[in-house]
């Protein structure tokens, strides 16, 4: 099964000092990093997915901005596609399904930011075009959140996602258990 690592969003705006700060970045960008070496050095396929805000108010991932860029610890070569998005599913209106399709990839691992947005709506879509996912959940982060008026920690939103699509749309393991 031809497989391909798919980072996604892993931007300097959801690091420290950026204006979405995510909790655990820097930890999930690391495990990113290790896969990311770890592909680079089998010569497999590795697919950058960066979010550009175009919408009137956005606050962050605004494009030419520092924090609009992909963060240094997973830091595109040349040869490595960069694909811009404008919307948390990776796959609504880019070119990711036809350059996946192009080079007949057929399993997709995945890291990336966050968890509970781009990355939990792109894994499901990937699942919907028939790809076998591996989610990365520790090269993964996110952040609290509210539900009517109770504060969610990231940690619990964390595991809620990692539970919710390791159910039915990926097979959801630490970087450890996928990098040797």
């Amino acid at each position: 099964m031809k497989t391909a690592l798919l980072l996604v969003d892993i931007q300097n705006d959801y690091f420290p000092g950026g204006k979405m700060e995510l909790s655990g970045s820097v930890e999930a960008g690391r495990k990113a990093a290790q896969v990311l070496a770890l592909f680079r050095k089998m010569r497999l396929p590795v697919f950058h997915v960066q979010h550009l805000a175009v919408n009137p108010g956005a606050t962050f991932f605004i494009p030419g901005t520092a924090g609009a860029d992909i963060n240094r610890c997973v830091a595109p070569q040349p040869a490595e596609p960069v694909i811009e998005k404008n919307f948390p599913n990776s796959f609504r209106n880019t070119v990711l399904l036809e350059k996946l399709r192009d080079q007949k990839i057929e399993r997709l691992v995945v890291a990336g930011m966050m968890t509970h947005m781009c990355i939990d709506t792109t894994v499901r879509a990937a699942f919907d075009l028939g790809f076998t996912s591996v989610l990365l959940h520790d090269a993964c982060a996110t952040r609290d959140q509210v539900f009517e008026a109770r504060t969610v920690s990231a940690a619990d939103v964390q595991a809620s996602f990692m539970s919710a699509l390791g159910a039915a749309f990926a097979q959801v393991q630490k970087t450890e258990e996928f990098v040797p």
